[in-house]
């Protein structure tokens, strides 16, 4: 997270860097410590943005990158799906389905769902008794609480996580965040961390002489051992 905003480079340091965000129940920790591994000085802002405005953050260039949850209109942007999440039901912990280690949608029949562009304001009507709420787990688990419950549902369809980005925006930090998403090691980047940082190309092998032929001389005209020169 950032607590200034950024200028209009995307970095609240002033400096050139990447802007990334999140819809909620994503975790980024992971790219996040590769990314300082290997740019150190290159900032990385990331910041929290609801699944409701995901493209109007690309849209907008409040963001360069967004980690999104599909279905997204992919009209003039790049989206690359990263994994799968595990539908649960969120109910009261009183809720009959607080007694099943899984549920499917025949279980749920007759319930009332509460439906919310916000989680947390969604999480909050269950809590008061408004419903029950399908969400991805990784939401459930973001927006824990003593007096709810979360349990699998078998047969609800998974949600995507992808990565997405405007087709025309040129920051060349991109393809380097691409990179370490995609879990390219430094050494196979292909992208501008290797060429803006002055690394030296590591100098070519050098050739070794070739082996003298049997029974024939060495480089310089020497004879091999226990040869009589003529």
């Amino acid at each position: 997270m950032t607590s200034s905003e950024p200028d209009a480079h995307g970095s609240a340091s002033g400096e050139p860097g990447l802007r990334v965000g999140f819809v909620p129940g994503v975790t980024l920790t992971k790219w996040r410590r590769v990314w300082a591994d290997r740019l150190r000085r290159v900032p990385l802002d990331v910041v929290e943005v609801a699944q409701a405005g995901q493209r109007a953050a690309l849209v907008a260039g409040d963001v360069d990158m967004c980690f999104v949850r599909l279905p997204i209109d992919t009209d003039g942007l790049h989206a690359i799906p990263l994994y799968d999440e595990v539908p649960v039901v969120v109910a009261p912990k009183d809720h009959p389905v607080a007694a099943f280690d899984e549920v499917s949608l025949a279980d749920l029949e007759g319930e009332t769902f509460v439906g919310d562009d916000d989680e947390a304001t969604g999480v909050d009507r269950v809590s008061w008794g408004a419903g029950i709420m399908l969400v991805p787990l990784s939401v459930a688990r973001s927006h824990s609480r003593r007096d709810l419950i979360h349990r699998p549902v078998t047969d609800a369809a998974p949600t995507t996580v992808a990565l997405a980005w405007l087709v025309d925006n040129p920051n060349e930090l991109i393809e380097e965040f691409i990179g370490i998403v995609r879990g390219r090691t430094a050494n196979s980047s292909r992208t501008a961390s290797r060429a803006s940082s002055g690394e030296a190309k590591p100098a070519p092998a050098k050739k070794r002489p070739p082996a003298p032929a049997k029974g024939g001389r060495r480089d310089g005209g020497r004879p091999a051992r226990g040869q009589r020169r003529r």
